[in-house]
């Protein structure tokens, strides 16, 4: 099968590495080169580097829903596009023109987490498990009729970045599955059912921003969803310290936003409980541990933390 390949990240390498094994790969889509490091050089996105290693023509619009972009894609003559993480909206001159559709792998078991973070959300809501689901992609965000879904547990140690490459895999094999029995028409999508739709809206560099007035099991969760963007963070008189490990102590009271000095952690009291600091770093220094900055900033153990501004429930 002809395939046009749309995806960015990390997570959709996986998915363009299986595809390009099998199927005919024409062309790949990826968003333009951005700046990155303290250098801000241009860096190409993981997908571009990994067409590059494949031989594959690569397209970098800025946008594919304009007309030049869309005549370039098409130009390649797909039976079918592929869209994995590729962080932009698909118009309907698009959707519409390959025979076999747009085939979306997205991060969740939709409808639950629509959106441009469903593993985060996920992370942050408790949920006891996640997985992918392929899609024939409408012009609606995450909307379209379900092909297939795969379930996936969340663990405890589950942070952003390792669920998402557990999860990348997973939707790279499950589309492998998917494909043949499509083209096949032995599987029709189905439409999404109308209960349960959830949103997982895109996060900022705010969203890190450690609230004492939640709970300490959300910020513990917090910590792992954000791991490793955009990161957990408090902020004090001193600077912003950022939160690497953390875990919540239930049963605990104290002034939501003041340090206790426990052993063997430092702890931020909350509204419900410590959220112990296991691993934090400072500003332009090293990871250590709660103890260890504590030690080096005894005016640490007196601060008030208090909660950011404009602060909302992330769900």
């Amino acid at each position: 099968m002809r395939i046009v390949f749309l995806g960015s990240p990390d997570f959709a390498v996986p998915s363009l590495r299986l595809l390009a094994q099998v199927h005919e790969v024409a062309a790949v889509v990826t968003q333009p080169d951005r700046p990155a490091g303290r250098g801000r050089r241009l860096q190409a996105s993981p997908v571009r580097q990994a067409a590059a290693s494949l031989s594959i023509p690569t397209l970098q619009p800025t946008r594919v829903s304009e007309p030049v972009a869309t005549a370039a894609i098409l130009a390649f003559a797909p039976e079918a596009i592929v869209v994995v993480a590729f962080g932009q909206i698909l118009r309907p001159p698009l959707l519409e023109a390959p025979p076999l559709g747009c085939l979306n792998v997205h991060a969740s078991l939709l409808p639950r987490w629509r959106g441009a973070s469903p593993i985060q959300h996920a992370i942050l809501a408790g949920d006891a498990e996640t997985g992918v689901t392929i899609m024939r992609m409408d012009a609606g965000l995450d909307s379209g009729p379900i092909l297939t879904q795969r379930a996936h547990p969340i663990r405890p140690e589950h942070t952003g970045g390792s669920l998402s490459a557990e999860l990348s895999r997973l939707g790279a094999e499950l589309l492998l599955e998917t494909l043949p029995q499509y083209v096949e028409g032995e599987l029709l999508p189905r439409p999404q059912p109308l209960e349960g739709v959830t949103m997982a809206p895109r996060l900022t560099r705010a969203d890190g921003i450690l609230d004492p007035m939640r709970p300490a099991a959300d910020l513990a969760r917090c910590v792992r969803a954000f791991d490793p963007w955009p990161g957990t963070r408090l902020v004090w008189p001193e600077g912003s310290l950022a939160i690497l490990r953390a875990q919540a102590i239930q049963g605990q009271t104290g002034v939501p936003g003041t340090i206790i000095g426990r052993d063997p952690s430092p702890a931020l009291a909350t509204t419900d409980g410590h959220l112990l600091l296991d691993q934090v770093k400072p500003p332009g220094g090293r990871a250590m541990t709660g103890a260890e900055y504590l030690a080096g900033h005894p005016a640490f153990r007196t601060v008030h933390i208090k909660p950011p501004a404009g602060a909302t429930e992330l769900h």
